[in-house]
């Protein structure tokens, strides 16, 4: 059983290592919140394709790969 604490203003509830690991919340994973009926859903945040793309810095970007020759009658 969990039980919601007060926390500064707020509430909060803590989530066991366990739970937290299975679908890899780890410490600063930002999260959407939804009532759904009488729960209290918590997902972690979906990010636009913008806001993944904006991260993309000439030092992170990987080079092209090749991963195998010509299969059929293509032109290389």
């Amino acid at each position: 059983m969990y039980q919601v604490q007060k926390w500064g203003n707020s509430l909060g509830i803590r989530i066991p290592s366990a739970l937290a690991k299975q679908i890899g919340l780890t410490e600063g994973t930002q999260v959407d919140l939804e009532i759904v009926l009488d729960s209290l859903v918590i997902r972690r945040k979906q990010q636009a394709l913008e806001e993944l793309l904006a991260k993309v810095t000439p030092d992170n970007l990987h080079r092209e790969v090749e991963t195998s020759g010509p299969e059929g009658n293509e032109v290389w």
